[in-house]
C-alpha cells in the first residue's frame, strides 16, 4: 500500500510506507511551512504513536521549533489546544479510524483548523524543496510536556452555553462506552463521571490494540449493542481512535445511527437559540449528511448550508458565515462555542444535556426528528474513466433532478438523493443514497450501480 497524502494529511501502513525518512521529510518541512513557531503535538494512542512521536518532536526540536506534548489525547484537543496556546500549528499523530497497523500525521493551522487546499498546497511545496536547512546547535527548540490539557477540554465541554451539568447529573444516565483502547479511554471517561454518569468501561485501556475493527459503524460494535442491552443502560457511546466521532447506541441495544448524531445535535441547539430569541441563522453539514438536517433547520428558521466532503470544508464554511452548530454524518460534531473542529466530547456533552432536557429515551428521541434511511455502496469502474461516467449521469438526470456537482455529483430528487464520488485512491465510484425507507435507498444504490455499469 503506498503512502497517501491528502488534504487530511499523511497516512500509511508503518514500515512499508510510512517510514522514519517519510515522517522526517513532511514533518521538518511543517516546521519550516510554520516559521520554526510553537508546535502543539498529540497522539491517539496507537501502538506506534510512541515511537512516531518521539521522531516528530525530535524533529521538530532540530528546526528550531518549541513542542508542546500534550500526550495521548484526541485529534480535537490538538487542535483546542493549538487555538488557546495561540501555537504556530499542531501534529495530531494518527490515522483516525484505519485499522492498527496504520498511523498517520494531521497537520493544522493556527487556527487549529486542519491545513485547507491553498495551504496545503503551500505546505506540499516546502516537502518538496531540499536540501532542509536544521537549526545549530544553540537555536534548538526547547520540549515541554503538558499533560494536563485534557482536562482544559473538559472543562471546555462542562462550560458550554447550553450545558447545566447538575441537571444532566440529575438524570444519573447509566452508559456503556467503547473508546477501542485507544485516545477517548483518557477524557471520555472522565467526562461523563463529571456529568455524574454511571460509567461501564469497555476497551478503554489505551494500550493501543485495538479490541476490534476500529471504525465506529455498527458491524464493529456488535459487543457494544449487547452489552447495552444487558446492563440496561440508557445508552452507549462509541468513538473512533481520534475521538472526533461519536456514535450512540440506543437502550435497546440497537445503533442510533451516526446520521443522526448530528441530526440530534442540531436540533438541540437550534431549539436552544429559539428559546433565547436569537436571530435564525445557519447550520453547515456536508453533501453527504442527511436531510433530516435541512428539514430540522428549515423548522426554526434557519438555512442549511452544504460543502464538499471532509472537515475542513465544513469548518471554513462555518467559519465565513457565522453558522452557530455543524458537522458530518460519520458523526463528527462542530460547535464553534467550543472550537471550529469535529469533537466527540462536546457531541457528548450535548446529547447528554439534550437527553437530560428531554426526559424520554434515546430511541424515543429519535422519533421526534424526521425519519430517512441511508445505504452506502460502491462501484468498480476498472479500466474506464469514472469522470466520463459522472459526466454521463449528469446530463441523464439533470432535467429529473437538481444536480449539484461541488463534490463528483449529487442529485436531489423531490424526497430521496443520491451522491456519487469517486475514491482518491481505489478505482471506484462511491454511492450513497437517501429516502424515507430502506427499500428506496436500497434500490437506489442499485439503480446507480447499474447506471454506472452501464
Amino acid at each position: 500500500m503506498s503512502l497517501i497524502v491528502s488534504i487530511s494529511g499523511l497516512r500509511g501502513i508503518v514500515g512499508p510506507s510510512l517510514t522514519p525518512e517519510v515522517i522526517v521529510r513532511y514533518t521538518a518541512a511543517y516546521a519550516e511551512y510554520c516559521k520554526r513557531g510553537t508546535i502543539i503535538l498529540g497522539r491517539d494512542g496507537r501502538v506506534t504513536g510512541k515511537s512516531i512521536g518521539h521522531i516528530v518532536s525530535s524533529t521538530l526540536l532540530a528546526m528550531g521549533c518549541d513542542v508542546v506534548a500534550i500526550g495521548i489525547c484526541p485529534t480535537p484537543t490538538v487542535q483546542l489546544a493549538v487555538e488557546k496556546k495561540k501555537a504556530a500549528g499542531g501534529i495530531s499523530i494518527t490515522a483516525s479510524h484505519n485499522p492498527i497497523e496504520w498511523n498517520g500525521l494531521k497537520f493544522l493551522a493556527p487556527t487549529g483548523m486542519f491545513l485547507d487546499a491553498d495551504e496545503n498546497k503551500a505546505f506540499w511545496s516546502v516537502t518538496d524543496r531540499q536540501p532542509r536547512k536544521y537549526a545549530p546547535w544553540d537555536r534548538q527548540g526547547h520540549h515541554k510536556a503538558d499533560p494536563a490539557f485534557i482536562e482544559e477540554h473538559i472543562q471546555n465541554v462542562l462550560g458550554l452555553p447550553y450545558i447545566d451539568v447538575e441537571r444532566v447529573r440529575r438524570r444519573k444516565l447509566k452508559i456503556v462506552l467503547d473508546c477501542v483502547n485507544a485516545a477517548g479511554g483518557v477524557i471520555v471517561p472522565k467526562l461523563l463521571r463529571e456529568f455524574g454518569c454511571d460509567v461501564i468501561e469497555m476497551n478503554c485501556d489505551v494500550s493501543g490494540v485495538f479490541a476490534h475493527t476500529p471504525e465506529p459503524i455498527p458491524e464493529n460494535l456488535t459487543d457494544l449493542c449487547r452489552r447495552v442491552r444487558e446492563e440496561k443502560a440508557d445508552l452507549g457511546i462509541a468513538v473512533d481512535p481520534d475521538v472526533d466521532r461519536l456514535v450512540l447506541i440506543n437502550e435497546k441495544g440497537e445503533p442510533f445511527g451516526e446520521e443522526y448524531t448530528i441530526a440530534s445535535v442540531v436540533q438541540f441547539v437550534l431549539g436552544k437559540e429559539h428559546s433565547r430569541g436569537s436571530k435564525p441563522g445557519s447550520v453547515v453539514v456536508n453533501l453527504s449528511t442527511t436531510r433530516a438536517v435541512d428539514d430540522i433547520a428549515a423548522k426554526f428558521g434557519y438555512m442549511c448550508v452544504r460543502t464538499a466532503v471532509g472537515e475542513i470544508n465544513v469548518a471554513k464554511k462555518m467559519k465565513e458565515i457565522g453558522a452557530v452548530v455543524g458537522g458530518e454524518g460519520s458523526g463528527g460534531v462542530i460547535l464553534p462555542a467550543s472550537h471550529i473542529g469535529r469533537d466527540a466530547p462536546v457531541g457528548i456533552g450535548l446529547t447528554l444535556q439534550h437527553l437530560a432536557e428531554f426526559s424520554g429515551s434515546l430511541s424515543e428521541l429519535k422519533e421526534t426528528m424526521p425519519q430517512y434511511h441511508i445505504t452506502k455502496g460502491k462501484v468498480s469502474v476498472g479500466p474506464s474513466n469514472p469522470d466520463g461516467a459522472l459526466n454521463r449521469l449528469k446530463k441523464k438526470f439533470s432535467a429529473t433532478g437538481i444536480v449539484d456537482t461541488l463534490d463528483g455529483l449529487k442529485i436531489d430528487f423531490p424526497t430521496s438523493w443520491v451522491h456519487l464520488r469517486k475514491s482518491n485512491t481505489e478505482p471506484i465510484i462511491r454511492i450513497i443514497a437517501e429516502a424515507p425507507t430502506r427499500q428506496e435507498s436500497d434500490g437506489l444504490v442499485q439503480s446507480f450501480t447499474k447506471e454506472i455499469g452501464g
